[in-house]
């Protein structure tokens, strides 16, 4: 079963679920809202922090989903 964890660091309702297959341990960091849940990016991991670039992104990733939505409602 995949494991999924809150990531407050990247923003609220943000979590990163795990999944490992045969070869890989995969992330998929995602948000939740109330109208979608939103994929910030998928990658395979390979330490146990998530790299500061990944964090990164999907704080860019997530501002700008938000900036649309606004714009849209």
């Amino acid at each position: 079963m995949p494991a999924s964890r809150p990531l407050p660091e990247i923003g609220a309702k943000c979590h990163e679920l795990r999944i490992t297959d045969s070869r890989r341990l995969w992330r998929i960091v995602y948000h939740l809202d109330a109208e979608a849940v939103v994929i910030l990016e998928v990658f395979d991991k390979e330490t146990r922090s998530i790299p500061g670039h990944i964090v990164e992104t999907c704080k860019q990733r997530l501002q700008r989903y938000r900036e649309d939505k606004d714009r849209i409602d």
